[in-house]
């Protein structure tokens, strides 16, 4: 994959974001994979279900955030480990068809299936013989 294709937004935007507010986030540990179907992003998002993960596409920008749940109607008395919230954004590339991304979280893990557009995915072309 080359660097365009999906690529990381610039640490910069991240601090920023941590001034704004007194929540800490974790950046996830992701692996993204390309075929010639399209982009395959794994995060690595331990303590996560669907209810508290928001995936969003904007002018070009994926952003990934998940929040941790809280102990509702609980009392805190006594803690250690706070469940971390998490932000990660990534630049993906015009070749990808928003229409079809698709996104699954199992025991911690996201898999986001990305595929590309028909116009950017490669193909053979037939040569005929006039002879």
């Amino acid at each position: 994959m080359n660097e365009k294709s999906l690529s990381k937004q610039p640490e910069s935007n991240l601090a920023s974001e941590a001034t704004r507010s007194r929540e800490h986030f974790v950046t996830p540990a992701v692996d993204i994979f390309e075929t010639e179907q399209g982009l395959t992003l794994v995060a690595d998002l331990p303590g996560l279900d669907r209810e508290h993960l928001s995936i969003d596409i904007d002018k070009g920008i994926l952003t990934l955030e998940g929040r941790s749940p809280e102990w509702q109607g609980s009392q805190e008395i006594y803690r250690e480990f706070t469940m971390p919230s998490y932000y990660r954004q990534f630049q993906i590339p015009d070749s990808i068809d928003l229409t079809n991304i698709s996104a699954e979280i199992q025991n911690g893990v996201l898999t986001l299936k990305l595929p590309k557009a028909e116009a950017a995915k490669p193909r053979r072309i037939e040569v005929r013989s006039l002879n």
